[in-house]
């Protein structure tokens, strides 16, 4: 019988069943599990972004960390409610499998996926030069941390005014072993992962194949999606390593659509029903097939006395199969990059001077074929087009962390995209190109340590400008017409932060003042295709708040954390006005003005643990008129699990656990600014996950 028909009192019935279970064992453990790590964001953890490799509380940067201790808190099938504990983040689901990632109102311009924000994976650039990251091809087991840095990045990390995501796939403290879970639950969820990880003196390696699959909540929701992926860090020497990735994901997720407010109340698991000469979405089998392989080196090397390099080279093909309502989209975008940066570091008296300079370059090559969809088959052509893009920026940074606590940072990028484009199908309309270039985006911070270590306050303040062009599917729209006319985004940002830590308190909280001109705005017909435009002027203000404190310490506990995040964004379009419409003061849509997470978890000495998460979402307006808004909303989950680690070499773990346990009624993912008021997507009910971990690991930790 399928998961998802049992019914919910059989559900109840087990995880009561599971708890018993699991309070057994619990009392049965005669052993300590010392190597437990607690779920807590640290603020002693020690970051990459900006290159500064320093405690997070040492950066005079917006930033947070979701590392495997956050990721824990939840279901290991999806990072979406992990990475929707920071402030000033949202990620959101349309349907499984179809992300999109929001950094300070950047969703602004993402019907899917990410826009606006740079991502690196194991320090490859994995957003191609025409601005798309296929984020949804790594599986949950890709991420072992994740550095979330808020606002233009641009000074180091290129072209986007959102900011920019650093993830790493490989623990630094990798062990030896071999890693099997196991996980099932509501709607016929099933996930399944193999992990084998080698070490030596020389190597440390992890491979994995990860499985997954539901059937969805929603009608024409279904999900299926293969991970295959290796890292590897050789240490060549004392001051050369060599860093080896590579990934292949296979992905298919089926599109149910928007629905309008009265077919959502109506029936919130329906799929988008045919209206308008439309079909539906079942009739279009509307449905998205993407398979990535990526692979690439990164080399770092101590060359010099007081200098470092480190140079990455990168290949990635992505093949897309698109059947929509209004068409069938078939894409081929390969594409290759490379990047390298120097690093100098003198030391002089109590002080350091650290320069950076480097460079980035990407290059691809698509070529997006449009066809009648003919219930989910593609059929006579109507356009066929080849795209050529090539970005390129050249960087530098320096740092002066000075006696008495002070540290600066200033940094600029130059930055260069070229987009060479031709039409060939219906007719020909002859090669066309658009450059942006000469942009220029700079950085300046300083930050001022306070009190002593056991009680230190650090306070920063910055300015960045950042520079974001118009990427390869807003200028090339499925539902409207080739726009090279479309102007880049423009931004500039001023941030005013504390990080400290107060005994046992750690507080961080970050106010911002950001004006875009040129912003890019998401327009959807009704056909569900997108196209775009320049909305002119924003105003985006707001403050993000994170708060952790240890609450229970000692007895029968190993660790607890009770930890609160809270956003407050005030984001207005100062000027906009289109054809006889003028939005000018309306909210910007698609951005709640609060949102607060919080949850309380603890592990015992025994190897029990449990973890109780609240997330709350005010109105968000679905259109530029601000006519419409998603209903607030609150989401209730909770965790429990025993762990035990036999003879320091055998882990076993089980894990029961809800989501939306009050089984509210929500829209996650909508569609801004749809056609006809498509603009809702329900999330799932009450549902209900478990899982089995057993893994093999050798007591020595490598490199």
């Amino acid at each position: 019988m399928p998961f998802h028909t049992l019914h919910r009192f059989n559900l109840s019935k087990f995880l009561l069943l599971s708890v018993a279970v699991s309070g057994f064992l619990f009392l049965q453990a005669q052993q300590s599990i010392e190597d437990t790590i607690p779920y807590v964001m640290l603020p002693n953890v020690q970051i990459k972004a900006f290159e500064q490799n320093k405690r997070m509380m040492r950066v005079p940067a917006s930033i947070n960390i979701i590392d495997r201790q956050t990721l824990n808190l939840y279901n290991s099938t999806s990072i979406v409610s992990a990475v929707n504990t920071m402030p000033g983040v949202r990620m959101e689901e349309r349907s499984p499998g179809s992300y999109r990632f929001n950094i300070r109102g950047s969703s602004l311009r993402s019907p899917f996926g990410v826009r606006n924000v740079k991502v690196y994976y194991n320090d490859i650039p994995i957003t191609d030069p025409g601005g798309q990251t296929y984020l949804n091809e790594l599986g949950y087991y890709n991420f072992n941390s994740i550095e979330i840095i808020k606002g233009p990045a641009s000074s180091l990390y290129g072209a986007g005014t959102g900011g920019a995501l650093l993830i790493e796939g490989l623990n630094d403290n990798e062990r030896a072993g071999i890693t099997t879970e196991y996980s099932t639950g509501s709607y016929n969820l099933q996930n399944i992962y193999v992990g084998l990880s080698t070490g030596s003196e020389k190597l440390v390696s992890r491979g994995s194949f990860q499985h997954q699959q539901n059937d969805g909540y929603r009608n024409q929701s279904a999900l299926r999606r293969d991970v295959h992926s290796w890292t590897g860090l050789f240490k060549m020497n004392e001051n050369k390593f060599l860093k080896a990735s590579y990934l292949f994901g296979d992905l298919f997720y089926e599109t149910p659509g928007g629905l309008t407010k009265a077919e959502y109340d109506a029936n919130p698991r329906a799929a988008r029903p045919a209206s308008g000469g439309f079909p539906s979405a079942e009739q279009a089998k509307a449905s998205v097939r993407q398979r990535m392989f990526l692979a690439g080196v990164s080399y770092t090397q101590h060359f010099a006395p007081k200098w470092d390099n480190k140079s990455v080279l990168y290949g990635m093909f992505t093949e897309l199969r698109n059947p929509a309502i209004r068409n069938y989209g078939k894409n081929s975008e390969p594409h290759v990059g490379g990047r390298t940066l120097f690093t100098y570091r003198k030391p002089f008296q109590q002080s350091l001077f650290n320069f950076i300079v480097g460079a980035e370059w990407q290059e691809g090559f698509a070529s997006i074929a449009i066809h009648k969809n003919v219930n989910g088959n593609p059929d006579s052509l109507r356009t066929y087009d080849e795209i050529h893009n090539r970005q390129m920026m050249a960087f530098s940074q320096a740092t002066m962390d000075l006696n008495g606590g002070w540290s600066i940072i200033g940094g600029a990028s130059w930055n260069w995209l070229n987009v060479k484009f031709e039409r060939f199908n219906p007719a020909s309309l002859g090669f066309q190109k658009r450059t942006f270039n000469n942009q220029v985006a700079p950085r300046i911070a300083v930050m001022k340590k306070l009190g002593s270590d056991k009680n230190e306050i650090n306070i920063y303040s910055g300015i960045a400008r950042g520079f974001s062009p118009p990427t390869r599917d807003e200028l090339l729209p499925t539902g409207g017409a080739i726009n090279l006319e479309l102007e880049p985004e423009e931004g500039t940002n001023y941030d005013l932060g504390v990080k400290a830590r107060l005994n046992k308190f750690y507080v961080d909280i970050n106010g911002f003042l950001f004006d875009l001109d040129n912003a890019i705005v998401q327009r959807r017909d009704a056909g569900g295709g997108d196209f775009y435009v320049n909305s002119g002027k924003t105003n985006q203000h707001g403050v993000e708040t994170y708060l952790s404190y240890p609450l229970l310490q000692g007895g029968i506990f190993n660790q607890s954390t009770l930890w609160v995040s809270h956003t407050w964004h005030d984001f207005h379009y100062k000027e906009f006005k289109q054809l006889n419409a003028d939005y000018s003061n309306n909210q910007m849509p698609g951005d709640a003005q609060h949102t607060i997470s919080t949850g309380f978890n603890a592990t015992t000495r025994k190897g029990f643990n449990a973890a109780v998460t609240y997330y709350y979402s005010g109105k968000v307006p679905l259109n530029d008129a601000n006519t419409a808004y998603a209903d607030p909303y609150n989401i209730l989950g909770a965790k429990i699990g025993f762990e035990k680690l036999i003879k320091d070499i055998w882990r076993f773990r089980l894990n029961v656990g809800a989501d939306n346990l009050l089984d509210e009624k929500y829209s996650l993912g909508n569609d801004i600014n749809a056609a006809g008021g498509r603009y809702y997507n329900a999330a799932p009910g009450r549902n209900y996950y478990v899982s089995v971990l057993i893994q093999w690991v050798s007591k020595k930790i490598f490199l």
